[in-house]
């Protein structure tokens, strides 16, 4: 009898390990297509291959969310300011939010959205959405980053989205470093020592 519960119990550990393993090398080997092109906060093209200098800090939302988006953001602005103090801020890294809604999130409503935080306009931290005339290509675009970093979001037909709760590190070539929680469980700190760790 000892036995059997000795087997089941290994065999119930190397499941346990496996699965782990299975998500810890798939983050590990995620890395958003390099090709991958949308248009930020004043209309411009933004390529995810085209700058191979910083590292991104990137957030998942949408502007109508109630709670952990705009929660992100606030806590993603006093990093910044940490960030901008130690003067690694929009040269040795950028933040990046992406829109999951980009129908309703246009370039007009995400800087309207960056002016209600106080965030500057400028290229150190760019917001992204699709062209609106072209919805469905623009919004294949955006699944192509989602679906890299795992990201899962979902609209039940309320216009509120379900989504994932992270924020993502990718390096210089857009591949996954590390992912962090969002909304009240965002941890400055932590986020905060691994950019400084992986630019030092």
């Amino acid at each position: 009898m000892k036995k059997i519960y000795l087997i089941c119990g290994l065999a119930i550990f190397l499941g346990i390990a496996s699965g782990i393993s299975f998500f810890l090398i798939r983050d590990a080997n995620a890395a958003i297509p390099s090709n991958v092109t949308l248009i930020n906060q004043n209309r411009e093209s933004y390529t995810f291959g085209k700058d191979k200098t910083k590292l991104k800090l990137i957030e998942f939302i949408y502007t109508h969310c109630p709670d952990v988006c705009p929660t992100t953001t606030q806590k993603m602005v006093s990093l910044k300011k940490d960030l901008e103090q130690k003067g690694v801020f929009g040269r040795k890294i950028e933040f990046i939010t992406i829109t999951i809604d980009p129908y309703r999130d246009t370039p007009e409503v995400l800087s309207r959205y960056m002016k209600g935080f106080g965030i500057e306009n400028g290229n150190q931290w760019v917001f992204l959405t699709g062209e609106k005339e072209n919805i469905r290509a623009e919004q294949k675009k955006i699944k192509q980053i989602t679906d890299a970093l795992q990201f899962q979001y979902k609209d039940p037909g309320n216009g509120q989205f379900v989504h994932t709760t992270f924020t993502y590190l990718v390096d210089e070539n857009n591949k996954f470093v590390a992912k962090f929680p969002m909304g009240k469980d965002f941890n400055q700190q932590e986020v905060y020592d691994q950019i400084m760790n992986k630019i030092e």
